[in-house]
């Protein structure tokens, strides 16, 4: 993307993209486009009159959930804020990585800043300025059900904003909340009437996993399409399957951008037309021939999942909201995160069926009944096992993906003595993914090995120039195979290849967070 911590990234009210929110989790210092300030400060005005005529607003001088018919007096309104963010703060289980929480602040900050929070502007500066001194707050990931938001681990967020919790400077440690602010050089919140509930409500934090995990599967999906195409060299496929006119008579916009992906990798390669005439086999397996009909479906739910949490980041997810131009506040139920949990079942989906495709890719390449090359991969089978355990290991992961990837949306426990009585299960729908999206990179970190040594066995043919480039890039890190030796490290750095994008510049496909 070409950010860095440095670059400013404003966030346009309403209207950020993919694009802007993954520059944030990329390290990209976050802003806010101008104008945000003038209806966040009315309607922070809207709360403080409503306080004024003694209206009974929830949240703003009433206890929370089933404690919502007690009435607090003005005088405690304060002390309100501060208990709800002291006693949600019930979070467990690891903290969640820094750039999650990098998106959680931006994805809050940007929120509240549409005006509709009944906020404080110094609020939100101060969640910005959190970001910009990459002090981050330290929050468990497990604990949230993903309705009336993600409550415990935005309580944890927010206590670093009053000066307690804790967070992670810049240089590594962990420090207490008050120390964390004197680093950023912010003083702790007071918090006013509605933003201690304004803070912890809302889908920030299953939303941040989501879309963490969404960046990491648009590049494991496009490095599969390389390591796709090339294990079709590497077993001397057909490139058949990806004709235009194939696809057209089916009609599914994803089948036919994934096969002109496959054709452009595939173009030029010597190795194709080494066996285009007189190939005694009529029909390859289906692992290489419906890379198109499998890779093509998943590419379309990753949009549709993309397309609901771009909607989601620029969300206004909390309760109650204030409408400023009428002075209304009403109670509603945006923190529900129904929205974010389906999106994350389909991208489970999506990663169990890439990593089911590209383990039997792996499986046929160690074949040498299928392949005609030798078998493992070995140069001398028999005394060398070659990629004997690595098809093993990618077998055991893609088991684990599949487990992995049973839907959580539709799971429900009632909480809050049944007032909140139907919940999302979002955040740990999300949350999910991140295991999900590192066992894919090492399917196909596994695979592109695998394919690297199958086509270079059919040396002195070669493959395209693109694919080429995709061998240099793994030959880069990984040497050839040719006796047996410990293969973690191999698959380690293959792994890398497909997580910092390196595969994935190389296919000609735009997915959802490379445009606007």
């Amino acid at each position: 993307m070409g950010e860095t911590a440095h670059t400013p990234r404003p966030i346009p009210s309403g209207r950020a993209s993919l694009v802007h929110w993954r520059a944030v989790r990329d390290g990209a210092r976050a802003t806010l486009a101008d104008g945000w300030r003038a209806p966040v400060q009315a309607a922070a005005e809207a709360v403080a009159a409503a306080v004024a005529r003694g209206e009974v607003v929830y949240g703003i001088n009433t206890g929370f959930g089933k404690l919502a018919s007690t009435r607090i007096g003005p005088e405690a309104l304060a002390q309100l804020q501060r208990n709800i963010v002291r006693s949600h703060a019930a979070g467990t289980g690891p903290a969640l990585p820094d750039r999650v929480v990098r998106l959680t602040l931006a994805l809050k900050a940007a929120s509240l800043a549409r005006g509709h929070s009944g906020v404080q502007p110094a609020t939100i500066a101060a969640l910005l300025g959190l970001l910009a001194a990459d002090v981050l707050p330290v929050i468990p990931a497990q604990g949230s059900v993903g309705a009336s938001g993600d409550l415990a681990p935005l309580a944890h967020l927010a206590l670093v904003l009053i000066g307690e919790g804790e967070a992670r400077l810049p240089d590594g440690r962990i420090a207490a909340g008050a120390e964390a602010l004197r680093e950023a050089r912010l003083a702790p919140l007071e918090l006013g009437p509605k933003e201690g509930l304004a803070l912890l409500n809302g889908t920030q934090v299953s939303t941040a996993l989501a879309l963490d995990a969404l960046f990491a599967i648009e590049d494991a999906f496009a490095a599969a399409l390389v390591t796709g195409a090339l294990s079709v060299d590497g077993a001397r496929g057909s490139d058949t399957p990806f004709d235009p006119r194939i696809q057209a008579v089916r009609g599914h916009a994803g089948q036919a951008e994934v096969a002109a992906a496959l054709r452009a990798l595939l173009a030029g390669s010597a190795i194709r037309e080494s066996h285009r005439v007189g190939d005694p086999r009529v029909q390859d397996p289906y692992s290489l021939r419906c890379q198109p009909q499998v890779m093509g479906a998943v590419l379309d739910l990753i949009r549709t999942a993309a397309a609901t949490l771009a909607t989601e980041a620029n969300a206004v997810s909390d309760n109650p909201l204030v409408f400023a131009e009428t002075g209304e506040i009403l109670s509603g139920g945006n923190f529900h995160a129904q929205p974010v949990a389906f999106a994350a079942d389909m991208l489970a989906l999506a990663v169990a069926e890439i990593g089911n495709l590209a383990e039997r890719r792996i499986a046929l390449l160690t074949d040498p009944v299928m392949t005609g090359l030798p078998a493992f991969l070995a140069p001398d089978p028999g005394l060398h096992s070659g990629f004997m355990l690595a098809q093993v290991t990618a077998a055991a992961l893609a088991a684990e993906t599949k487990a992995l990837a049973a839907p959580r949306s539709i799971d429900t426990i009632p909480t809050s003595a049944n007032q909140e009585d139907h919940v999302s299960m979002a955040t740990g729908a999300a949350l999910r993914l991140g295991a999900m999206a590192g066992n894919l990179a090492t399917i196909i970190g596994i695979e592109a090995l695998l394919a690297a040594q199958a086509v270079e066995f059919h040396r002195p043919l070669r493959s395209s120039a693109t694919l080429e480039q995709a061998i240099a890039c793994v030959r880069a890190t990984v040497p050839r195979w040719t006796e047996d030796r410990a293969m973690a490290p191999d698959i380690a750095a293959a792994r890398a290849l497909v997580e910092d994008g390196t595969l994935a510049s190389l296919v000609p496909l735009t997915l959802p967070s490379s445009s606007g």
